[in-house]
């Protein structure tokens, strides 16, 4: 079997374009177009990359970007002050802060931003009032990556009522909303995290298996069912040889990548699944642009609520 693969990058730029008409209603309302607004802290070049990203999509769609440095010096108290400065600016519809902060700012500095935030502007969905509204199917904004799922599951078609679902990885961030959202399309669903025992027996149970644990090749053909739904969140920097020996053979183009650069990007999921599977998301290109395009749908929403006078 040879799985379909399940275009992120399509799905995104569908929801991108379905957003044009609500973007130009939110800016006649408003006078202005809906605003993010982008804090980060320090130079981590991976989160350069994904703000960039962030300011081009935000832009290409008819809405304004800003983003907001903190020095790579700076402490919590600058990032937590910048924040509460966004907040308090009825120009700014949407804020998101770029994780990781830096280490130097503690271990629950990332918490304590999310805690500060706005809920009306948190367009990542990680406040706590947020959060108890997803666990309470009234949620507004919605984590970005899960919900980017649920739209890639509907668009292609993929049936969740009555289905068993498992999700590997509790973090706040993906494994816990995804759940979530499945559990409210009355999916079954099990949540499999590093104290779980026989992960793979349970996975392959699942009709849709999550695969969220910031692992390469994790997930092997003996945790998936054949022709069962993979999505792979995983987006895992690999510079050893012998794994990309092992798990791409001579001639593949992944294979031909990394012997060029020097490394190769995929996801938690192991490359032979894809002969077991019904459908995967493929690294990159899956679920990436999704978490994205869901960004900006969240900050419209967050401006659509601004204009009709409710953000809250």
């Amino acid at each position: 079997m040879s799985a379909r693969s399940l275009d992120g990058a399509a799905a995104a730029t569908a929801i991108r374009a379905s957003l044009a008409d609500r973007i130009a209603r939110v800016t006649t309302a408003l006078g202005r177009p809906p605003t993010l607004a982008l804090v980060l802290a320090g130079a981590d070049p991976a989160s350069e990359i994904y703000v960039a990203s962030k300011l081009r999509t935000a832009a290409d769609a008819g809405c304004r970007a800003e983003l907001f440095r903190v020095a790579a010096d700076g402490r919590l108290d600058d990032v937590l002050a910048v924040v509460r400065r966004l907040n308090a600016d009825a120009g700014v519809d949407g804020i998101l802060v770029q994780s990781p902060l830096p280490k130097a700012m503690g271990h629950d500095a990332e918490q304590q931003v999310f805690d500060a935030l706005d809920p009306a502007k948190d367009v990542d969905g990680f406040h706590p009032v947020n959060v108890g509204r997803l666990a309470q199917k009234r949620a507004r904004l919605v984590a970005c990556t899960p919900s980017g799922v649920m739209q890639l599951l509907a668009r292609e078609g993929i049936a969740l009522a009555g289905k068993r679902a498992v999700v590997i990885g509790r973090s706040d961030i993906v494994g816990k909303p995804m759940a979530l959202l499945l559990l409210h399309q009355d999916a079954t669903v099990t949540i499999c995290h590093s104290r779980t025992p026989d992960v793979a027996a349970l996975a392959c149970e699942a009709d849709v298996l999550v695969a969220a644990v910031g692992r390469a090749a994790y997930v092997t053909p003996a945790f998936v069912k054949p022709g069962a739904t993979v999505i792979d969140v995983g987006i895992n920097r690999v510079t050893d040889p012998e794994l990309v020996a092992r798990w791409y053979p001579d001639g593949h183009p992944r294979r031909a990548s990394f012997e060029k650069k020097g490394s190769v990007v995929m996801g938690d999921v192991h490359p032979d699944v894809w002969d077991v599977a019904g459908a995967v998301t493929p690294v990159p290109g899956g679920v990436g642009p999704l978490t994205i395009a869901m960004l900006l749908a969240n900050t419209v929403t967050a401006a659509e609520a601004r204009a009709a006078g409710r953000p809250e």
